[in-house]
């Protein structure tokens, strides 16, 4: 890339002193060709054509070199010479040169003196005049190329820079997908943990089933059958309410992203029956079930429920949504 900048910079400052070159000077010839026709023929015959930089000097330099054609009463050997000034002065719409261009154009196609040097010094400046449109074919080809060049080159550093912005933003794609990973990878670990608690939970429920049945089993058929299923009933509740309530509290927290930790921190001074009550809640339990937990009657529980419910939504408003989930 860089060496393209450099490639174009040269041709530029090489175009630049080409085109640069010093101007040929027609106003002496124009002065002389009131006084002296001949000095402004020959002061016109020592310009070299295929030297002239633009097209307005080279359609004047034609126009003059007719002029003092016609002044010394010379035949030009063809109208190659003035058709050049009569071109340009009709794309430019200029009708006075246009005007004049053509006049001399007559003049000198019908002439009658010949002069062989002159003819010579003629057919030199149409030579010339080639090399001049061959120049300026080249001068153009050059233009269009380093135009071409520039293009191309603002189109790669444009290509390199959305390169760049198009890296910078797969950058940060990747580095969003990682977070979504590592979230995912996260909650993963936190779907195994509760996975883990739900079977060892569903292991004591179905151990506490067990332990019914074989109850039942052994005391079947006797008057002690209610008194022993009742008993064991009693020792699995008070179990839930000592053994488990750990394992109930844990489970709320890996299940409501902390929830019972964000109420403690809200609510320093909740009350150990009141905490005890929330995890029962957030457990799911019935009410029925809570009233055995606890042991306080259903009407007793609905109420602390509705006390409970409201101190909690005006502690911390930003838990309103997790503690209305739960009750």
């Amino acid at each position: 890339m860089r060496s393209l900048l450099y490639i174009i910079s040269i041709l530029l400052i090489t175009g630049c002193a080409y085109s640069g070159s010093r101007p040929i000077a027609l106003d002496d010839a124009q002065r002389l060709m009131q006084t002296d026709p001949s000095a402004a023929l020959t002061e016109l015959n020592g310009v070299d054509v295929s030297q002239i930089q633009d097209s307005a000097t080279m359609a004047r330099w034609a126009l003059l070199y007719s002029e003092a054609l016609a002044a010394n009463q010379l035949s030009a050997p063809s109208d190659t010479i003035v058709n050049i000034a009569i071109d340009y002065y009709s794309r430019h719409n200029q009708s006075d040169q246009l005007e004049k261009a053509s006049h001399l154009k007559e003049l000198i196609l019908r002439s009658y003196r010949n002069d062989a040097l002159a003819t010579a010094l003629y057919l030199q400046k149409e030579k010339e005049f080639l090399l001049y449109k061959e120049r300026a074919k080249r001068q153009l080809y050059m233009s269009v190329g380093l135009f071409i060049l520039f293009i191309a080159a603002a189109i790669i550093v444009w290509m390199r820079q959305r390169m760049k912005i198009q890296a910078l933003q797969n950058e940060a794609l990747m580095a969003e997908a990682a977070g979504f990973r590592s979230r995912i990878d996260a909650s993963r670990g936190d779907i195994c943990r509760l996975e883990t608690k739900l079977h060892g939970m569903l292991e004591k429920r179905f151990a506490l089933i067990d332990s019914l049945c074989q109850t039942y089993y052994e005391t079947q058929g006797t008057k002690a059958e209610r008194k022993a299923i009742i008993d064991k009933v009693k020792d699995e509740i008070e179990s839930v309410r000592t053994d488990s309530f750990h394992d109930m509290e844990q489970a709320v927290n890996d299940c409501r992203d902390n929830l019972l930790e964000k109420v403690r921190k809200c609510c320093p001074n909740i009350k150990p029956e009141d905490y005890m009550l929330l995890v029962y809640i957030a457990s799911g339990l019935s009410t029925r079930s809570m009233s055995l937990l606890l042991g306080e009657s259903v009407d007793v529980i609905y109420k602390r429920k509705s006390r409970l419910k409201s101190r909690l939504l005006h502690s911390d408003p930003a838990l309103s949504t997790d503690i209305s989930a739960i009750f």
